[in-house]
């Protein structure tokens, strides 16, 4: 409500002064309060549980929020972009003091909304598309102060469509990270945090495995990442199979804190006939 409460007199003090610096802030701010809604939406819609439909549930939901965000600071920047472009040639009069006041109190919103998102923003995809909204309509203030601070000192009217020029590109930038983590996700990357050179290695130290193929790592959301392989291990005398395979899956979950892990245990001597199998990483570098 604060944020939402405060764009709406940016806009006005922005048609008042003829600011398009204020104009691109409130723009922002209104996806600012689209992108919290949209996140406490995710949120709520990802706590939905599985079905035979869904068997993952609505985690991705999360996922897609954050991706909308991302994709809406980018449709912002462009229209600043457009508008910016015509100032140049046509720059209206622009009164400072206005601006300057609006972009203080602004900035002093933008860091209270920055700090109760920045708690929870590492835990969440969705909630860090939210965080990158307000930190970046954070900037955008700084952007407003100084064009104000520029107008009012020198008469530089050709300030506000520069730093307007500014706050489009700093919102391409703080949202890039963010698309490319969320599209990362969606082709199902490998989790960053992930060393799977370094855990296909451990589980190839367990007693009796032969190999690891056939390997797969994923995200499904934030916090929910998914492993499955194919192992091959050979029988060992005084351990049964469900003992290796359940070391197997300790290992994964324990030690690399993966959250679903699937294990296939095969017979050490067998063929297998599969074509789609990955290979182990380390192994096909050395090759």
């Amino acid at each position: 409500m604060l944020v939402l409460a405060f764009m709406v007199v940016e806009v006005a003090a922005g048609l008042w002064s003829n600011s398009l610096t204020l104009l691109a802030d409130a723009a922002h701010m209104i996806t600012d309060a689209a992108a919290i809604g949209l996140a406490l939406f995710a949120m709520w819609i990802a706590s939905r549980p599985e079905s035979f439909n869904r068997t993952f549930g609505f985690h991705r939901a999360e996922v897609i929020a954050a991706l909308l965000n991302a994709l809406a600071m980018w449709l912002i920047a462009a229209g600043i972009f457009f508008e910016a472009s015509g100032r140049f040639s046509q720059a209206p009069e622009i009164q400072g003091l206005p601006v300057l006041v609006v972009g203080i109190i602004g900035l002093a919103v933008n860091v209270v909304a920055a700090l109760l998102l920045k708690r929870t923003s590492n835990a969440s995809l969705n909630v860090e598309g939210a965080f990158v909204h307000v930190l970046g309509d954070l900037l955008g203030s700084v952007g407003v102060i100084v064009a104000a601070l520029l107008i009012l000192a020198f008469g530089w009217q050709l300030a506000d469509p520069i730093v307007g020029i500014i706050i489009g590109i700093l919102l391409l930038v703080s949202s890039g990270r963010l698309l490319w983590k969320v599209l990362h996700v969606l082709m199902q990357g490998t989790p960053a945090h992930i060393d799977l050179d370094g855990l296909c290695q451990r589980l190839e130290r367990v007693v009796g495995v032969t190999g690891v193929h056939d390997i797969h790592a994923w995200t499904v959301t934030t916090g929910y990442d998914v492993f499955s392989a194919h192992v091959t291990a050979d029988d060992v005398s005084g351990r049964t199979r469900g003992q290796t395979l359940l070391e197997l899956r300790e290992i994964a979950s324990r030690e690399f804190g993966i959250t679903h892990v699937t294990i296939q245990l095969e017979d050490g001597q067998a063929e297998c006939d599969e074509v789609h199998h990955s290979p182990h990483p380390l192994r096909s570098g050395r090759e």
